[in-house]
């Protein structure tokens, strides 16, 4: 049976953008608003929309409503899978070895 990396594939396509990367960076102090977000990064709501739906799928950052506003902040768990991962794939394996066909 073959494995499922879309999981995988969602963590990566969230750290792989410099934006992302910046608002995991200001999320670290703690939750922040949309509003807040948008003026520190000095970018249009619907280009935080774009980038916080990547990061929300990928399961490192949770949102919650108030009101009209979304408030988002670090998910633990997803934070915690992603580390763990990225370790176990870069991390040799000495009991898997696949042959060349010479």
């Amino acid at each position: 049976m073959e494995k499922d990396y879309t999981r995988d594939a969602k963590i990566f396509k969230a750290l792989c953008d410099e934006k992302r990367i910046h608002i995991l960076e200001l999320l670290q102090s703690g939750e922040k608003c949309a509003c807040v977000l948008i003026e520190s990064m000095g970018i249009g709501q619907s280009a935080l929309s774009y980038h916080m739906k990547i990061l929300c799928e990928s399961g490192i950052v949770k949102s919650r409503q108030e009101g009209k506003w979304t408030h988002y902040s670090l998910n633990t768990e997803g934070s915690q899978y992603a580390v763990k991962r990225l370790l176990e794939l870069t991390t040799p394996d000495k009991g898997k070895h696949l042959h060349c066909c010479k």
